[in-house]
């Protein structure tokens, strides 16, 4: 069933995403240590991210998640949901707040890089379980339309329980492509099933655009390096505290305030 796609406005939650740009792998503005990730996040929270999006370092997951919580309270959303779900158990370990699950098979193609992998329903139902039993909340990339028809799959067979955490995927390259337009914002928004609380993730220049819609009609935003390392056209950011506060500058022109930590855990349902 169709649904309106103006919603009630709480505080905007912004996510920041730290890791590196898959397109534009020649910027180098993100974090190349585990050192410096730590101090990013910081800086992100400090900046008025209430999310950080982060790729936990191999065999570091669960000092990188000690040492974030030592300086921080922003809420850990755990990075890569490309890899199987039995290649993620250290992440399971590390006890982030939130984990990242795709509701369909990743095919993306970057500059440097081709990433192909199936997730089936059984991992989907393996996601759900697991994430219940480590007490981690699922947030689930929606790349199309038919990603709503595997979460309504879990959904109707109980396996998960509101508010639904996602993110919409627009502009990322390869066969999960879809258009980074006003209109596919408009189309995904208004087939998402009830109950939902949604970010958009923008990949390339369009981002501002679908940004300011979404934080107009109710959405929250996704940005940082890993999805465009950009405060203008050409322009590299500094670092992803100067593109967090660009987006909370532009929040506060249009008259919407942002969560924090705290209350962005109010809004959605985390402990």
């Amino acid at each position: 069933m169709a649904r309106s796609v103006f919603m009630n406005t709480e505080k905007l939650i912004v996510t920041a995403t730290t890791a590196n740009s898959w397109i534009y792998p020649q910027v180098k503005n993100w974090a190349l240590s585990t050192d410096a990730l730590i101090e990013d996040v910081v800086q992100c929270a400090q900046a008025g991210a209430a999310i950080a999006h982060v790729h936990l370092p191999l065999g570091g997951e669960s000092r990188t998640v000690e040492r974030i919580r030592d300086r921080t309270d922003i809420i850990i959303q755990a990075g890569m949901s490309s890899y199987p779900i039995e290649e993620r158990e250290a992440t399971f370990k590390a006890h982030p707040d939130m984990l990242s699950v795709i509701l369909n098979h990743h095919d993306e193609h970057f500059t440097d890089l081709t990433v192909n992998q199936l997730h089936p329903l059984e991992e989907l139902e393996e996601y759900c379980a697991k994430c219940r039993r480590s007490k981690i909340a699922p947030e689930w990339e929606v790349w199309n339309t038919g990603s709503y028809w595997n979460l309504r799959y879990l959904i109707e067979k109980g396996l998960i329980n509101p508010p639904h955490i996602l993110t919409l995927f627009f502009g990322w390259p390869g066969g999960t492509w879809s258009p980074p337009t006003i209109d596919e914002y408009m189309h995904r928004v208004r087939y998402m099933p009830e109950n939902c609380i949604y970010s958009v993730s923008v990949m390339g220049p369009e981002q501002s655009a679908i940004a300011l819609v979404s934080i107009q009609n109710g959405g929250n935003v996704r940005v940082g390096t890993e999805d465009y390392p950009f405060v203008r056209p050409e322009v590299p950011a500094k670092n992803n505290a100067e593109i967090v506060a660009r987006i909370k500058g532009i929040a506060k022109e249009v008259g919407r305030e942002v969560a924090d930590p705290s209350e962005a855990r109010k809004i959605l349902g985390l402990r």
